[in-house]
Formats: structure tokens, sequence, C-alpha cells
């Protein structure tokens, strides 16, 4: 891939690659060979291999010694676990910065769900909704003055919805549920009830941990 910027090289492999995964083309548990890309992208294995460090941080690849590395397979508990950290974490911390979301902060969750809602309305595909959901979570983040929670909680479960079993969480709901799931977050907010705001976030992410278990790698042969 000759159009690849030298000093970037091992930050576009690295997106080639959760291109790949993303698109199902790589799914969880297929090897990764550092070779064959370098081969297929033109390029020196080196940005290579700090690509798959980048991956391998971002919990999308596994290495052991000795083995080849591959993407990474969850198990259904796995999955499970997954989203319930991922809930239990941000639940935790938006509820404690309650006070903090502005007018501002409601009229772009307002506008998003708003959008969200025009998509479902005209039968429009999840996948249309996606920006909106990343965008509408990035906007629960930015009250929270804590980046380990904000880390933690993306690592917990983006990799898995976004990535590893992306093609499958796009179907876990039709747009007007991801339209509803949403709107009940923002009227959660609304009510500055820290228990019920916990409540409800824990509730959105064991319920998508809960269906998302079902493509564990333990229990799905599709």
């Amino acid at each position: 891939m000759n159009d690849f910027k030298k000093q970037t090289y091992s930050d576009q492999v690295a997106e080639h690659v959760r291109n790949e995964i993303l698109n199902g083309n790589l799914p969880p548990g297929a090897a990764i060979s550092e070779v064959a890309i370098a081969e297929e992208l033109s390029i020196s294995r080196a940005p290579v291999r700090e690509a798959m460090q980048i991956l391998i941080r971002e919990g999308l690849i596994v290495s052991h010694p000795q083995k080849r590395k591959h993407v990474k397979a969850l198990t259904a508990k796995q999955i499970k676990n997954s989203y319930f950290t991922g809930g239990v974490l941000e639940a935790a911390a938006v509820a404690r910065v309650l006070e903090q979301y502005t007018k501002e902060d409601f009229l772009e969750l307002e506008r998003i769900v708003a959008e969200m809602k025009a998509i479902a309305d005209t039968n429009g595909p999840v996948s249309d909704q996606v920006p909106l959901d990343n965008e509408f979570h990035d906007i629960l983040f930015s009250r929270i003055d804590n980046n380990l929670i904000v880390e933690l909680c993306r690592r917990a479960c983006q990799g898995i919805s976004k990535f590893l079993l992306y093609t499958h969480w796009v179907k876990l709901y039709t747009a007007q549920q991801v339209y509803k799931r949403h709107r009940k977050i923002i009227d959660a907010l609304r009510t500055k009830d820290p228990v019920t705001i916990e409540q409800v976030i824990r509730d959105h992410y064991t319920t998508s941990g809960e269906r998302m278990s079902a493509y564990g790698a333990d229990v799905y042969d599709g």
C-alpha cells in the first residue's frame, strides 16, 4: 500500500488491521502473520511489529511466547464480564458528576437522540447510528475528570462492540430500540438522581452483554 505516509506507517497498519477485524475478514481467533501483512502493504516488517504492539495494548490482538499472534477471541463469560465492568464504571462515574452536565451538553445529547430517531423512523440501518452512539457516550465521558476510568470504560466494551464482534453488535437491536435505549439515558440524566442514572446505565450495558455473550468463542459456531 504505497500511499502510506512514512511517518505514520505503524498507525496506518494498525488502522488497516482494525478495519479487517471490523469487516469480519479477521474474525476472533484468526492468526495474524506480520510477514503477510508487510507483503500485502508493500512495507517492511518494522512498522507492522509496532502496529501489533498498538493493537495488543488495545486488546484486539493477543500474543503468546512461541506462538503466532491472533485476533482476540472471548468466551461468553468474558463478554458478559466486560460489559458488566464497563457499565458499572461508566454508571458510577456519570452519577458522580451529574451536576456538571451543562445545558449545552443536554442540547447535544438531544440532537444526537433526535438523529437516532430520524434514522429509525426512516428504517435506516443501525450502522448509521454507530457514530451517534460514539458521540453520545463521548459527551457522558467529557465531564468525568478521571482519565483512567474513561480509558477502562472504553477498553472494557469498545473493542468488543466496535471491532471484534461488530458484525453481530449492529444486529443486537433494531434502530428504533437503539433510539429508545439512549432516550432512556437522557431521561435518567434529567432526574439528577444518582441511583436512577446508575441503574439505567448499568442495565444499558448488562443487556448488551447478555445478548453479545451468544457470540462467545465457546458457544457460537456460526
